[in-house]
């Protein structure tokens, strides 16, 4: 079944609203491709492998977490830059990109679909006084040692942790935001829970973890993102009847 791009763009805006968020790029329609689609994949970063495996796969469009047009970033279309939008202009592939949106999205987010993964009851968002909290706080199903939640968090995303141990011998409650969010840690630190997980480290969490007490779990960017992108696109297909494929290229960061 086919839906025109206009439609599936309209389709994605109505779900991520993505004009309520003060974004770091731009969301939504990045590169126009085919009028029509009838195959989209999903992945989490706009990367030549993924354009490529798109293109093998006959895709008319490409949705993703990390799109192009970052802010700080040269405007010129050189390099790479240049090899992908020829790449996708080559091939008719629409590029749509949602940030900070998609980590927010309340069911097929980012972070709604990490506590899936993991198995952790949403209690209320990191930042209460948002309308759209990026990060989640929440509780495991019960209390387990920091060691086995490190485990649990490896098993279920394919990659070990770095855990900065906290002061309590168990864990029970958490608060966690995808990516590289490990600057929320002082949010964390004030909601009062057990542990904080994020996908990446910068030195002076490390000392804010230990100087505050909280367990910190740092599971890897491109494994704490993976899951929101995916569930998006297979209730795009649901809704729409368009085919979905999602292509995982793999990153150890």
């Amino acid at each position: 079944m086919s839906i025109s791009l206009a439609n599936l763009l309209a389709c994605c805006n109505d779900i991520l609203q993505p004009d309520r968020f003060d974004d770091y790029c731009p969301n939504g329609l990045q590169v126009e491709g085919a009028a029509m689609i009838d195959t989209l994949v999903t992945g989490v970063t706009a990367s030549q492998a993924l354009l490529e495996a798109a293109v093998a796969a006959g895709a008319q469009a490409v949705l993703v977490h990390h799109g192009y047009f970052w802010k700080g970033e040269s405007p010129r279309v050189t390099g790479l830059l240049k090899r992908r939008l020829k790449l996708l202009l080559d091939n008719d592939i629409s590029l749509l990109a949602y940030h900070l949106p998609l980590d927010a999205l309340p069911e097929y987010g980012n972070n709604a679909s990490l506590a899936k993964v993991l198995g952790f009851n949403v209690t209320g968002g990191l930042q209460p006084h948002k309308e759209h909290s990026i990060g989640l706080v929440g509780e495991l199903p019960q209390a387990m040692p920091a060691a086995e939640l490190g485990t649990h968090i490896g098993e279920r995303l394919q990659r070990e942790p770095l855990h900065i141990p906290g002061r309590s011998d168990t864990i029970k409650t958490v608060a966690w935001c995808t990516g590289a969010a490990q600057g929320y840690i002082d949010q964390a630190v004030a909601a009062g829970v057990d542990a904080y997980i994020t996908g990446e480290i910068s030195e002076q969490t490390v000392h804010v973890a230990r100087e505050s007490g909280i367990h910190f779990f740092a599971a890897g960017h491109h494994a704490t993102e993976r899951y929101g992108v995916q569930a998006l696109g297979e209730y795009l297909a649901g809704k729409t009847g368009v085919q979905h494929q999602f292509i995982d290229i793999e990153n150890p960061a």
